[in-house]
């Protein structure tokens, strides 16, 4: 499939993606040089039209864009870029450039986060001593929490019932990473279901 960059005088926007999350990161604009660079280096590039050159993005700050996938609209002139930060995307420091925090995004951070930990053998780190422990005590974990966010529930003790729902979420992603599935293949189960 051919881009057409004729239409906006040789640029096309590029709106950036963020793989796991599918947060919308930010918007910017490529040229065929970009592009091209992008695909050669893996480090999603762009045309700035202020400094009027190429510019990575994270050439500076380190906080780059690694490039995963890229799909182009129906009208052949804009191109959907997921990709993986490596930090902050806005250089305001916040993950989007919309200033967009998602609940669905921190959640896919948090089972990074967990999935780092635990793959890195964090001294100290709780998660990674219970996951070291073997399934049947992250199980156990997982077994224990839900039966205190019944206990909660049955109380009129909101902020008690919150706690032990986040205490029982926190585990079932150890859980999920011991039993090595993810959040996103849980979703995906329960998108199947609709139907």
């Amino acid at each position: 499939m051919k881009l057409d960059f004729e239409k906006g005088n040789g640029l096309i926007p590029a709106i950036i993606q963020h793989t796991q999350t599918l947060q919308v990161l930010m918007l910017g604009y490529m040229n065929e040089e970009a592009l091209k660079k992008t695909q050669e280096t893996g480090k999603v590039t762009f045309f700035s039209r202020s400094k009027n050159r190429l510019w990575t993005k994270g050439e500076d700050s380190k906080n780059y864009l690694l490039l995963d996938a890229w799909s182009v609209d129906c009208d052949n002139d804009t191109l959907l870029v997921k990709a993986t930060p490596t930090g902050p995307t806005c250089h305001k420091g916040t993950t989007s450039c919309f200033n967009e925090e998602t609940p669905k995004g921190f959640l896919y951070e948090l089972e990074k986060t967990i999935q780092d930990r635990i793959d890195q053998k964090t001294e100290g780190s709780y998660t990674s001593q219970l996951f070291e422990k073997g399934i049947n005590k992250v199980a156990q974990k997982v077994g224990e929490e839900a039966v205190e966010l019944v206990i909660e529930a049955k109380d009129d003790n909101m902020a008690l019932f919150q706690n032990e729902a986040a205490d029982l979420l926190y585990h079932f992603l150890i859980l999920l990473k011991a039993k090595e599935t993810s959040l996103e293949s849980i979703e995906n189960v329960l998108k199947n279901r609709r139907h």
